[in-house]
């Protein structure tokens, strides 16, 4: 193998596997759509049957290794890694293979660990990340992601929650981990993805070192738990969501076809941090059923000029990123950059306003393909390839979804009124849709209201199918009657130039019960502008845009918005505020 750069220290021997600068990763050429893509694609759309047996490892990733092998996929890495200061780690679907056999060698021998036990990982996006989530399909070991901002009371509640016998992290936040596990009684084993020793540690790049890549693949069920992720509720503690095997191993394979856009040589970037359940969505599931590479950029911080400038150096194709990202993006100058490979773009995570579509679309000439799900599922209602976009729409429903508007008793809704988002599951549950809450009978039951399973989200359906977001249900402002969505306030309030981030709320009012409340971020030009003044003219602007009664009667200029890991703006942090809870 041909090494093109000089790999950190901490990166392990084994994980230098680069190819030679000058073969060609991305062809202009596409091959046909492979019989792996629509395969699996038909068992979404109902037209074959779920396989009784399915490992995501051995039935996807193996399947295209041997392609590749035979030269029937076309030249482009399955997995791509770059960081700042120009490292770059490249492997192949037999590369991927090798090491991540390695690694489930490791977590059974050295770790000590079974089929059906619980592992933590709370990695920043680093290529091990990729290694450990794919040993883990292998060994029939769950995998349990977590971001690298937890705390170490976040990790203890994780711990004690999942029962994980095993924790992997780095030298970061192995002392976080360290402070906790006396009170961690099912934790037998810790793996550190670093360079150098720590006492009570087992060393992955040392023992990738070492440890044969020589393993059988478990045989697991499509419904064997696969993964588990922790989802925060707008009440109490977070609860564990168990996707199966199936679930996320098919059930991206429709819209990583027909909503990403997806081939054998396509290069698909997905800036989430792997502690979001949509870096397993457009970071692991979708590109690789559909064969296409995984780009990765290790990027500790989201900074507009290093996304412009990593689109414009790397032939990415396929660009997903939150909504937040894209507002931040448009305010960036984009005009001094080139993207020439890039010709495929989404968003998932929150609502993504009109405003900022026609702002990307008039600097990139590309358009913003929204999709929208939860952890809970796979990919709801997508802006898919071909259909008309409406702006500020989540799309239509993805198969084998039925979506539907429903009222408080599970009954469907007309187009055009408001109501919850929910999918069918009787007398059919999809087979993509989370197992359980798990150790929550309660929560598991308390989400399926009749005939659907209810989302948490409101929402309204037009005549042609298309289901525009109108807030969580908890979001909703009533103000003298009116039901008001956030989002749409939102929308209004970022069209106008002084504003470049807002969140609205409700704020208690002795008249009418509840009022609109915007938090509003300036733009910088706008900053010593006249507060009192601003105000009005903000008002006046929503007046003009949206329906009067929904004007923000009380502003607050504030210098950002409390958000989580995952850039999603918490209202109900402002909300909570607002009302003195």
């Amino acid at each position: 193998f041909i090494m093109r750069t000089f790999i950190k220290s901490w990166i392990p021997q084994c994980l230098w596997i680069l190819r030679s600068p000058d073969r060609l990763f991305h062809g202009c050429n596409r091959l046909l759509t492979s019989k792996i893509i629509s395969y699996y694609d038909s068992i979404n759309q109902c037209k074959k049957e779920l396989p009784e047996y399915f490992n995501f490892a051995s039935d996807v990733l193996d399947e295209w290794s041997r392609l590749e092998k035979d030269g029937k996929r076309s030249v482009n890495p399955a997995f791509w890694w770059v960081n700042e200061e120009g490292e770059e780690v490249k492997w192949s679907f037999e590369d991927l293979g090798f090491l991540s056999r390695k690694a489930a060698n490791i977590l059974s021998e050295a770790c000590g660990l079974q089929r059906g036990d619980r592992v933590i990982a709370v990695l920043p996006r680093v290529p091990e990340w990729w290694i450990l989530n794919v040993a883990c399909m292998r060994t029939g070991i769950i995998f349990i992601p977590g971001t690298s901002q937890l705390t170490a009371k976040d990790i203890l509640y994780r711990l004690q929650a999942s029962k994980a016998k095993c924790i992997i992290t780095n030298d970061t936040l192995a002392p976080a981990v360290e402070s906790v596990t006396h009170d961690c009684q099912f934790l037998k084993s810790k793996l550190m993805v670093a360079n150098g020793s720590r006492d009570g540690w087992l060393n992955l790049k040392e023992l990738l070192a070492v440890t044969s890549a020589d393993h059988k693949c478990v045989k697991t069920r499509s419904q064997d738990p696969m993964l588990i992720y922790f989802t925060s509720g707008s009440t109490g503690s977070p609860k564990m969501v168990v996707q199966s095997h199936c679930s996320y191993g098919i059930g991206f394979a429709t819209s990583g076809r027909h909503w990403m856009n997806l081939t054998p040589s396509d290069i698909m970037w997905n800036t989430s941090d792997t502690g979001w359940v949509k870096s397993a969505w457009s970071s692991v599931f979708a590109p690789w059923i559909c064969g296409s590479c995984v780009f990765v950029h290790n990027m500790p911080q989201f900074k507009p000029a290093v996304i412009a400038e990593t689109l414009s150096r790397y032939p990415i194709t396929v660009f997903c990123t939150a909504p937040t990202a894209y507002r931040m993006l448009v305010q960036h100058d984009l005009s001094s950059y080139e993207f020439t490979s890039l010709k495929h773009c989404l968003s998932g995570g929150e609502p993504l306003n009109p405003e900022v579509m026609v702002k990307w679309k008039i600097q990139t000439g590309l358009d913003i393909h929204e999709g929208y799900g939860q952890t809970e599922t796979v990919t709801i209602c997508a802006n898919m390839k071909g259909m008309e976009i409406k702006p500020g729409s989540l799309g239509k429903a993805v198969p084998p979804y039925d979506v539907q508007i429903i009222d408080v008793h599970g009954a469907i809704l007309p187009s055009g009124q408001e109501g919850n988002i929910a999918v069918r599951v009787q007398p059919t549950r999809p087979f993509c849709l989370f197992s359980e809450y798990l150790d929550n009978p309660e929560k598991t039951a308390a989400s399926v209201c009749g005939n659907f399973y209810v989302t948490g989200d409101r929402g309204i359906m037009d005549e042609e199918g298309y289901v525009w977001f109108v807030g969580r249900d908890d979001d909703i402002i009533n103000s003298s009657g009116y039901r008001i969505g956030p989002f749409e306030v939102e929308s209004a309030l970022i069209q106008h130039p002084a504003v470049l981030e807002s969140a609205v709320v409700s704020s208690p009012d002795p008249v009418r019960g509840e009022v609109v409340k915007a938090f509003v971020v300036l733009a910088p030009a706008f900053v010593s502008h006249n507060p009192e003044k601003l105000t009005h003219e903000l008002q006046q602007h929503v007046k003009k845009v949206t329906a009067p009664y929904k004007y923000p009667r009380k502003v607050e200029f504030v210098q950002h918005l409390p958000k989580t890991t995952t850039g999603k703006i918490q209202r109900k942090v402002l909300r909570n505020r607002e009302w003195g809870r």
